[in-house]
């Protein structure tokens, strides 16, 4: 399998500064779902680098900074599925940054918590979702132009 995070569609990419880049998230979970993902391909968190453990933390805090600018959201839920018992798809370590706004769900309370639930994600599921999730050329024009100003963009 080629790996979409060591080579993503250039239109998808927000930040990069050798390290780690932004990307836009292919099946959105919310409008402006992000990954923080290292340049550099690794599958587990524990084959980091110590300066890309710092550079993802700094790109988690770029990720929510961008999107308070231009998205907006009330709340963030954050985090890594680390392995295929976990969920995790695309063998190259990521984080999801995911903005929420009140009211975008019924039942917010637990967030990450109901990952164990054993619940299919109706996200994946109802492709209509994720399409309606996706961000549109002007959000993403904007989101690029909040992320030009941070030093390292490549």
């Amino acid at each position: 399998m080629k790996c979409p995070f060591c080579n993503p569609d250039e239109e998808g990419i927000l930040y990069g500064d050798g390290l780690i880049r932004i990307l836009i998230d292919s099946y959105p979970a919310s409008r402006g779902h992000l990954l923080v993902v290292p340049v550099r391909h690794v599958e587990s968190w524990e084959d980091l680098r110590g300066e890309e453990v710092g550079a993802i933390l700094k790109g988690i805090k770029l990720a929510m900074k961008g999107l308070k600018e231009t998205l907006r959201p009330d709340a963030f839920n954050v985090g890594i599925n680390l392995g295929k018992a976990a969920g995790q798809t695309v063998p190259h370590l990521h984080v999801h940054v995911i903005p929420r706004w009140e009211g975008d769900c019924r039942h917010p309370r637990g967030g990450v918590r109901k990952a164990v639930l054993d619940l299919e994600d109706e996200n994946l599921s109802l492709k209509r979702r994720w399409e309606k999730n996706r961000l549109s050329d002007w959000d993403i024009k904007r989101l690029k132009e909040e992320f030009s100003h941070q030093p390292g963009t490549s």
